[in-house]
């Protein structure tokens, strides 16, 4: 059957004690609501409709790049009322069509577990997705019949005394053939406890129809986790963090330490990679065969090539190195760094929009800012390219060989020459020769009985 998916996104998560709308709330820096999208997105479905509702526009304004349908429930009245208003829209969902139920809140849900649930429903069958907990305090519970098929579900609030004895719960994630669910949706009541139309009704008016209802039961806790409060929020940014860093291990990474591994994108790592502790990895990062990065490091979407080290305490963003660069400590890379081959890039030293060729190192308290730096450049301890007369940005040329003295100042549009030295100290304003010593110094001078001024004693 062509598949349909509505994820439910208007709850108003007054327990996250924010003003941002729950399903907006960061997880590994992305809202909760992306990661179920980009789920949905991996099922192949003909549609997906999000129902959004607490934050009016900011949901749908957050998340306006996505490839969804927005629909607006006004007014919160439970899970039935909120897929009430995406079956209901006119044409929005064909009687032929199955629907799969998703919430918001529940970033971990695995496209492995909902194509299994999905392969359990069709036009005379629904499933739902249900788990087994030792504690199942303040989750529906599901009511098998004497057969051991699923006869309701009962909201906590509901349940008697013998009812909230069963162990296997609701996880509200359902599917479900859309032409049986408008009429059962139609037939929902809210004369219960919390006074909202349940979702979950539509599993005994299925079964009072003859229609089967099949249950999968969750094969782990985490997957099927809600978020309500930042406590939760928290345990399931943990649980990102550790499926994350085994995904990296079982690629062949070293992790020194997966809960001190923070990875907020897509990774992906050669053979005998080498992460050490307190690593945030984030956006699109490609690490090549025998990287190794240092503690305390940033690394965003960035792709360090085959044999680099990056040492301790360094940030990259959008930078891409060549194979046996060694950068850092305390190094950082802004974005179009780009280092060829064998490039060093030492402690305090910044890149920005610049890039070194073949084997050059730039060790010691420098910056490079829109420069073309060529093969076998030495940049001295205090090196800047003055590149931004405060209106304009400009380029700086160095060529192959070139030997740049410490504490100098390029100032931008400049071009050294290939081979040339430049003394340290040096103001360069204009073009430096190829294979000459350039160097730009005042004349220094003794002041003769000088005295250096005294505080008076008091």
């Amino acid at each position: 059957m062509p598949l349909s998916i509505v994820i439910l996104a208007a709850g108003q998560g007054k327990r996250m004690n924010s003003d941002l709308p729950k399903v907006l709330q960061p997880l590994a820096t992305r809202p909760l609501l992306k990661h179920v999208i980009d789920c949905a997105h991996t099922l192949d479905a003909a549609a997906i409709h999000v129902v959004y509702g607490h934050g009016g526009e900011a949901v749908p304004q957050a998340l306006q790049d996505e490839p969804v349908s927005w629909v607006l429930q006004a007014e919160q009245l439970g899970t039935g009322h909120a897929v009430m208003q995406a079956v209901s829209a006119a044409g929005t969902i064909p009687d032929d069509h199955l629907v799969l139920v998703l919430y918001g809140d529940v970033p971990l849900i695995r496209r492995e577990t909902l194509s299994a649930l999905v392969a359990q429903a069709g036009p005379e069958a629904m499933s739902v997705l249900t788990l087994m907990l030792d504690d199942p305090t303040g989750y529906g519970r599901v009511v098998r019949d004497a057969a051991g098929g699923v006869a309701r579900i009962v909201e906590q609030k509901d349940a008697g005394a013998e009812e909230l004895k069963l162990r296997e719960v609701n996880t509200g994630i359902m599917a479900i053939p859309a032409r049986r669910l408008r009429g059962w949706l139609s037939a929902l009541r809210n004369d219960n406890a919390q006074g909202e139309y349940y979702l979950t009704d539509v599993v005994a008016a299925a079964a009072a129809d003859k229609v089967q209802v099949n249950a999968l039961v969750a094969p782990t806790v985490a997957e099927v986790l809600g978020i309500n409060d930042k406590v939760q929020l928290a345990q399931v940014e943990a649980e990102h963090r550790r499926q994350q860093a085994e995904a990296l291990m079982r690629a062949g990474a070293t992790v020194v330490d997966p809960a001190r591994l923070d990875v907020r994108g897509k990774v992906s790592v050669g053979r005998d990679v080498y992460i050490d502790i307190n690593v945030i990895l984030a956006g699109e990062v490609r690490l090549g065969d025998g990287v190794k990065i240092g503690p305390n490091s940033v690394i965003r979407d960035c792709d360090i090539g085959a044999g680099t080290e990056v040492f301790a305490n360094c940030v990259l963003e959008e930078a891409v190195t060549g194979p046996a660069c060694r950068i850092g400590p305390f190094a950082r890379l802004r974005p179009l760094a780009q280092l060829a081959k064998d490039v060093h890039v030492g402690n305090f030293v910044e890149i920005k929009k610049s890039r070194l060729g073949i084997g050059s190192k730039a060790n010691h308290l420098s910056y490079i800012g829109d420069a073309e730096v060529g093969a076998g450049v030495n940049i001295g301890a205090g090196t800047i390219t003055c590149n931004y007369d405060g209106v304009n940005k400009w380029v700086t040329q160095i060529g192959d060989g070139a030997f740049i003295g410490s504490g100098t100042m390029l100032v931008a549009p400049v071009k050294i020459g290939a081979n040339a030295t430049i003394g340290a100290g040096s103001t360069i304003t204009r073009e430096a020769a190829p294979d000459k010593l350039t160097l730009e110094r005042s004349r220094q001078a003794t002041v003769e009985h000088w005295k250096r001024p005294e505080k008076k004693k008091k």
